[in-house]
């Protein structure tokens, strides 16, 4: 029996895709709320949500970027 290497287990993989598409949709739904609570009009919605959606986007990046940093060591 082989012992599997850091970083191969793909439990992990899968629930670090979950994290990722969770964090997202968590940043895009905060976005939408923001922009409907402060805005109201259907400009500030999309607003949000776009914002919302970036900073989802940037904190994935994050994210991926300390996982592969972890997977080196």
């Amino acid at each position: 029996m082989t012992k599997k290497g850091k970083g191969e287990d793909p439990l992990k993989a899968l629930a670090l895709v979950g994290a990722l598409g969770i964090d997202v949709a968590i940043c895009t739904l905060i976005g939408y709320w923001l922009g409907a609570r402060f805005g109201g009009t259907p400009g500030w919605i999309i607003a949000g949500v776009l914002t919302g959606l970036a900073a989802g986007i940037v904190s994935v990046v994050f994210i991926v970027r300390k996982v592969l940093e972890d997977s080196n060591e």
